[in-house]
């Protein structure tokens, strides 16, 4: 019983090397060949002075009144930064930095203080709301843990921002195979001096019964204002003693058992990054190609713990 729960949490992935491949053979097939007969291109734009205008300044003449977009709001705070997405009301990233002097608890930090809020800094039409929230049937999901932040009641508050706030599947995931995750993370720094995580949401493609592959979530709000992502990942880079090391995952917003091995949902770095449009850590260069896997330089293995606090993580939106 447990393998087939496990053969069905890993089938939902879709992030994995056949469907991922699968998918990325699929948009590269070659389109249709395009009618000979083209249009000539225009010809330069003079300036008063003879000259052609370079592509700047032409931009200024097809766009006058400004650029759409999109924009993606970069928030920064105290313990994380973050990249939200106004389309989906969604972070694109939360990134944070940990160490074992970071974990430690302050006096009088309790995250019975806090409580969730909307973010003013985004404009209200491409605000997430605590309304969107409200009998959704999912949790307002952390991608920076409260608990990473007990240095510091305000850190702690800023983590209940809904910048930093996704929709997760509450029972099964957010209270439980989610908190595991979170908890490993934090148990890295007993091994190494540093540990980065980016944490965030995706919408994979997914094969249906006509063989076509389809991106769907759901949407949340009423009106539906926040895109509830198929996949979250996390990617986590280690450093200890002037070594690097990487592990990319990618779990299914749905619940997952204890069983599973974190193992069962590592992928290669790069199809995170096809998957959420991302570059991450581009100032390495070339060191960035032969990073060692994490996996081999620490066990990869949850512990599994039942929270007391389990129930409290994120209040039930039912």
């Amino acid at each position: 019983m447990a393998s087939e729960k496990a053969t069905l949490v890993l089938g939902g992935a879709a992030l994995g090397a056949i469907s991922f491949a699968a998918y990325q053979k699929f948009t590269q097939k070659p389109s249709a060949p395009l009618p000979a007969v083209r249009p000539p291109p225009p010809s330069p734009q003079p300036t008063p002075q003879g000259r052609p205008l370079d592509t700047f300044e032409k931009a200024k003449t097809i766009l006058p009144f400004g650029f759409p977009g999109p924009v993606n709001d970069l928030v920064y705070r105290n313990a994380y930064v973050t990249s939200f997405n106004r389309r989906d009301r969604n972070p694109n990233w939360v990134a944070e930095h940990i160490t074992a002097d970071s974990l430690k608890r302050a006096d009088k930090v309790d995250r019975s203080n806090s409580t969730f809020k909307e973010d003013d800094g985004i404009p209200p039409m491409f605000r997430a709301k605590l309304s969107d929230y409200f009998k959704s049937g999912f949790d307002r999901g952390h991608m920076v843990p409260a608990a990473d932040v007990k240095n510091s009641q305000q850190s702690m508050d800023e983590t209940f921002y809904l910048t930093n706030i996704s929709p997760q599947v509450g029972q099964g995931f957010n209270r439980d195979y989610w908190a595991h995750l979170e908890h490993f993370c934090r148990q890295l720094t007993q091994s190494f001096s540093d540990v980065y995580v980016f944490t965030g949401p995706l919408y994979l493609p997914r094969q249906e019964a006509d063989g076509k592959f389809y991106v769907k979530y759901q949407m949340i709000g009423n009106p539906p204002n926040v895109a509830v992502p198929t996949h979250f990942y996390k990617v986590i880079l280690t450093h200890r003693q002037g070594r690097y090391s990487v592990g990319a995952f990618v779990l299914p917003n749905q619940p997952i058992p204890d069983e599973v091995p974190l193992e069962a949902f590592k992928v290669p770095l790069d199809a995170v990054e096809r998957g959420a449009g991302l570059v991450f850590f581009e100032k390495m260069g070339e060191a960035k190609v032969g990073l060692p896997d994490l996996c081999k330089e620490t066990n990869c293995k949850l512990t599994i713990r039942k929270f007391n606090d389990a129930q409290k993580k994120a209040l039930p939106s039912k």
